[in-house]
């Protein structure tokens, strides 16, 4: 189904003046979102422990980076009218008029087959199937479904993000055990605290765009309850890897630790009124990237619940990074787990 593209006055005029560009075509690949799948992914191929030749290896991450990429491509292609209509999403290239709609479309299925059938041919077909899977149920399940049409959108489409760790470790083993759906599971029950902290700041983005994000739908209490509901699930879970034989000492302190450290920062957003007031951006700025600090004059803005959604949203992407990196540096450096008795 082909997606109508909006562009701006501006937008028509920066398509005037140039033709897109190598980097116009990358960004349709979300690469942000691709480098935490090429981690979480590449996590998983290692702490299966299991001896795989450097080139199979190299050759199972960049299929799943491409499977990521093209993903994102075909999300980019169905979803730039609701693109053009956010903030934070109105400079991709679709909806600025830099890529045609079917171009990204079109990308978006060559790197599908590609990666999926070079998987499979190279490593082995449980891979390939997972990855398959994985790109289906993001670009159609999540992409052209979910988002558009129940608040529950974050939540079950959170599953595509989360596969990539089994992959890599059915692409090390051509199996995937406990440990490895553990890992799965972990991302899959920190997307939604992490997106709805996000959504609890630009709410208005998204009830312009027509999305029914639950701080749209059921309103900002309601969401800060789930995001408190939710972080006080995910860590105990997070701890979990240490019991089960996957998480030694150093994953004990970072899970546990950080877990603490995320808890205090969910009970805050819970305990505000994050959402509750409008968006303090001024209509013509762009959403502020979590790495930069905003101008003095809208630092001041940015008090009470909308700070603690922030920072509960950034910490959160630190917290996952240092999960997976404790993860990732035992098994680099053959430390032994843990597997404590419950």
């Amino acid at each position: 189904m082909a997606r109508t593209t909006v562009l701006n006055p501006e937008d028509e005029a920066t398509q005037a003046v140039r033709h897109a560009r190598w980097q116009d075509y990358f960004q349709l690949m979300k690469p942000r979102v691709m480098s935490l799948v090429v981690f979480t992914a590449l996590t998983g191929l290692l702490t299966a422990r299991t001896p795989i030749h450097p080139l199979l290896g190299a050759v199972a991450v960049f299929c799943i980076a491409v499977g990521a990429g093209a993903s994102g491509a075909l999300n980019m292609w169905y979803d730039a009218d609701i693109d053009a209509k956010m903030r934070r999403t109105r400079g991709r290239p679709v909806p600025a008029g830099l890529v045609k709609g079917e171009e990204a479309a079109t990308l978006g299925v060559v790197l599908s087959l590609l990666s999926v059938m070079l998987m499979g041919m190279a490593i082995n077909w449980l891979a390939a199937g997972l990855l398959a899977f994985t790109i289906v149920f993001y670009a159609v399940v999540y992409t052209m479904w979910l988002k558009r049409w129940t608040a529950q959108n974050i939540v079950i489409g959170g599953l595509a993000g989360a596969l990539p760790p089994a992959i890599g470790w059915a692409a090390a083993t051509g199996h995937a055990p406990l440990n490895a759906w553990l890992m799965v599971l972990i991302i899959f029950l920190w997307t939604p605290p992490h997106f709805w902290a996000l959504s609890l700041y630009i709410s208005t983005d998204y009830a312009k765009a027509g999305v029914p994000m639950l701080p749209v739908v059921k309103g900002a209490k309601e969401t800060r309850k789930q995001v408190l509901l939710y972080s006080l699930i995910l860590i105990p879970v997070c701890v979990a890897p240490v019991f089960t034989g996957l998480g030694g000492w150093l994953y004990l302190a970072v899970s546990g630790l950080g877990g603490l450290v995320f808890l205090v920062l969910a009970w805050r957003v819970f305990a505000s009124n994050a959402g509750d007031a409008a968006d303090p951006r001024p209509a013509d700025r762009d959403l502020y990237e979590v790495k930069d600090e905003p101008p003095a004059a809208d630092k001041k803005a940015l008090v009470g619940g909308a700070k603690n959604a922030r920072n509960l949203f950034a910490f959160s992407i630190l917290y996952l990074f240092a999960l997976f990196a404790a993860l990732l540096a035992e098994a680099v450096l053959n430390l032994p787990p843990l597997e404590l008795p419950l």
